[in-house]
């Protein structure tokens, strides 16, 4: 997320560390480059002029200058500053108990009725019983579109085909949910390729006879400041009470998220992060601003744990570690369990200190190499899942192998990265923090989780196997970044 716009800054932050002492004339050179950053990433330039001012006025001040660590300063105060650009949000819906009205609206192909189904499974995770509205009349399949989201869900849609009158589907809408005990109506309005009288006469009216209760903005966060003249423009028509932004999992370069609030006055309030119906998240403008920064987003990891891991599997394993216990069953499951947060590389970057790591693991398929894992490890039956080592010769490698397409190399490369995880795993179980730490960073140097290492190619659908020299240097990588880390954490 907003790679480029990172590594601007970052870039900006090395060349003020790399002085030996900081001066106002070299402080103005960094500060451009934060600049310089800041543009290429698409923000408004207004909002870049006022942003540099507030950031420059602290940065050149005698207190930084004279500081044992000037650069740290001017990471913490562009931190500060990034947060009041994007912030403050309230993330709530402000939901009443009986019936709450929400209408989405935007411009085509930025996500909004898809965004629409995100919002009723978060909602209905929360104990509501949301109702859609397929009032969209403009785009033929969006009513096809959301009734296959709602039965994907178990949410009930309210459609009309062949209806003519968004305004008066919404009304019917309204009834249907009193009706129905539903408690939140999502509107999903109608889209055009672009801005014009008759789309914005037409939510007008929509927002006059039906009155929703908040009204969002979907946003496509890949088309930079055009998204943002969309919110002023939908803003002035509609008055709206948040932004979602969708696609930032993409190639945006930030400048849409960065300038949204400080141009409309609309809050960011929600971002799309995938394809997924649970890849929707509360916007955090502190969050975000750390994430940009390189120091990660513990909090949002944290969040997706608890919300996707399957809390009794890992319970059960706990419990089998403490006897000892760790089969390639059992890794299959940890693998399994891993994958339900998401690609490896958005992992890596929202651990603080792992940004690098995660740019080192776009180059690997990692997600690619974990089926394959898994692939290995379905061919094979419960005893040699139990005892690989003891019980898998030859010639039953050369059957797993060809269960799971894969060469014979292969499966032996998996049993001899098992055989010492499975030893430091069942080791793990009375350690403390610190020692699993230590236990982990040997898996990591070991090469026990690199797949490109062992098993991977050097990127997804070329064929070709990383040298013997690529991999110690991506390996060199990833141990320095280990080392980064605990340097970071010991500070802490």
């Amino acid at each position: 997320m907003f790679e480029s716009l990172q590594e601007g800054l970052s870039s900006a932050f090395r060349s003020l560390t790399g002085k030996a002492t900081l001066t106002e004339s070299n402080m103005r050179d960094g500060l451009d480059l934060v600049r310089q950053a800041l543009l290429e990433a698409d923000v408004a330039y207004p909002v870049v002029d006022d942003f540099m001012k507030r950031v420059a006025e602290q940065a050149l001040g005698e207190t930084v200058l004279k500081s044992l660590r000037p650069s740290h300063q001017v990471v913490a105060i562009v931190n500060e500053a990034l947060i009041d650009l994007m912030g403050p949000v309230d993330h709530s819906l402000h939901l009443k108990p009986d019936l709450s009205i929400l209408m989405l609206c935007g411009l085509q192909g930025s996500g909004k009725t898809t965004t629409c189904g995100k919002l009723a499974r978060m909602l209905r995770e929360r104990g509501r019983k949301p109702l859609l509205v397929a009032a969209d009349l403009q785009r033929p399949a969006a009513i096809h579109q959301l009734q296959v989201l709602g039965e994907q869900l178990g949410v009930p849609v309210h459609a009309e085909p062949g209806a003519t009158d968004p305004v008066q589907v919404c009304q019917n809408g309204v009834k249907a949910a009193k009706e129905s005990g539903a408690d939140v109506l999502i509107l999903d309005t109608a889209g055009r390729l672009h801005i014009d009288d008759e789309l914005m006469q037409q939510l007008t009216r929509i927002d006059r006879r039906v009155s929703p209760d908040q009204v969002y903005l979907v946003v496509d966060g890949m088309t930079g400041q055009d998204a943002v003249n969309s919110a002023k423009a939908f803003n002035e028509a509609l008055e709206l009470d948040g932004v979602i932004m969708t696609k930032l999992d993409g190639d945006a370069r930030g400048g849409a998220a960065l300038s949204v609030k400080a141009v409309t006055g609309v809050p960011l309030k929600f971002m799309g992060t995938g394809e997924h119906l649970d890849a929707l998240e509360e916007f955090h403008p502190e969050r975000m601003a750390g994430r940009i920064l390189g120091q990660g987003d513990i909090l949002t990891l944290v969040e997706h744990a608890q919300q996707r891991l399957d809390h009794d599997e890992m319970a059960r394993q706990q419990e089998r570690l403490k006897k000892g216990e760790f089969t390639l069953d059992d890794f299959r499951k940890l693998l399994q369990q891993t994958s339900r947060l998401g690609p490896i590389g958005k992992l890596a970057g929202l651990i603080p200190g792992m940004g690098e790591m995660s740019k080192a693991l776009d180059g690997v398929d990692a997600e690619g190499e974990m089926k394959r894992f898994r692939g290995i490890i379905d061919s094979m039956t419960a005893d040699e899942r139990r005892n690989p080592s003891k019980v898998i010769d030859q010639s039953r490698r050369r059957r797993i192998a060809a269960g799971a397409g894969v060469e014979p190399s292969e499966v032996n490369a998996l049993i001899k990265s098992f055989e010492p995880m499975a030893a430091i795993m069942k080791g793990m179980t009375n350690m403390s923090t610190r020692d699993r730490m230590k236990a982990m960073q040997q898996m990591q140097q070991g090469g026990m989780f690199d797949p490109g290492a062992r098993l991977g190619k050097a990127k997804a659908g070329t064929g070709k196997r990383l040298t013997s020299e690529e991999r110690s240097k991506l390996k060199k990588q990833r141990e320095k970044e280990l080392r980064k880390a605990k340097r970071e954490q010991r500070k802490k």
